[in-house]
């Protein structure tokens, strides 16, 4: 398969360090794309589950690698803390290995328009007022995606398709709440605010291209359950990439000529 160039590619929500994080897909994904320049759009470590319980793969170790590669090459990254590597705001302006962190960027595309670049936890009512509550949070939802593995393995024996119960029921509390719907407001009139044609965010794994009251709001997803990650063209229009491995891709009899669209290079 051909790597796939582009300006710009933002990624978000690994949560390396986390049992649930697919460390492997993303892995898989950087060796096929390749940048200008990559932003990290936080949440890339979990140290809030290092904290509790120390897991490090050679997978996560091959990740880290693979972007100071990057970096090495020329490859512009910029990396952009959220609340579970929050340990890195401490280090605005810092150079690691050639990767920039920054509390959040402007980027201007090749058409000229400037995006907002931020994680979003800020704009989360709940991280920012209720630690508690965020860590409890956090706990539910390593609970649901234990439960999400029990049910993968009972569906394949099945033969059935793969399906997120972690997913679903993250998507039945916040659109009970009407929490997705809120951020992404909160977030495009932080846009506003500045001055910015739209906002690049990551933070509650949803994601979306949309235009929202005259800004353009993207939102990254994760490589928890979507594998999901934005890219900006060279004529500055982006593009929603849903990423498998090649492994699984083959493994469901995808040919070489049909793996990029099964692979999710093509989706928009």
């Amino acid at each position: 398969m051909d790597v796939r160039r582009f300006r710009t590619l933002f990624i978000s929500d690994v949560h390396l360090g986390s049992k649930a994080a697919k460390a492997d897909y993303l892995l898989d994904f950087l060796r096929y794309h390749e940048a200008d320049t990559i932003f990290l759009v936080g949440d890339i470590v979990d140290g809030w589950r290092l904290k509790r319980n120390w897991y490090w793969p050679q997978d996560c170790n091959d990740v880290v690698q693979k972007l100071l590669r990057k970096a090495r090459k020329g490859t512009r990254i910029v990396y952009i803390p959220g609340n579970h590597d929050e340990f890195l705001r401490d280090f605005p302006g810092m150079h690691f290995g050639g990767i920039e962190v920054a509390e959040r960027a402007v980027h201007e595309t090749a058409d000229g328009k400037k995006y907002l670049v931020l994680h979003g936890d800020e704009f989360d009512v709940v991280v920012r007022n209720a630690r508690l509550l965020a860590y409890l949070g956090d706990w539910a939802y390593d609970m649901a995606i234990f439960i999400n593995i029990g049910l993968a393995a009972v569906r394949r024996r099945l033969n059935m398709p793969y399906w997120s119960f972690s997913a679903w029921a993250k998507l039945q509390v916040k659109h009970a709440v009407n929490f997705i719907g809120e951020f992404q407001r909160v977030v495009v009139e932080e846009a506003r605010r500045n001055d910015a044609d739209g906002v690049i965010c990551g933070h509650i794994h949803h994601a979306v291209i949309e235009n929202l009251d005259g800004i353009r709001y993207i939102n990254t997803g994760d490589w928890v359950e979507s594998c999901t990650a934005i890219a900006e063209h060279e004529d500055g229009t982006f593009e929603l990439i849903t990423w498998q491995s090649i492994a699984e891709a083959q493994a469901a009899g995808a040919t070489v000529e049909d793996l990029p669209k099964a692979l999710g290079a093509q989706a928009a």
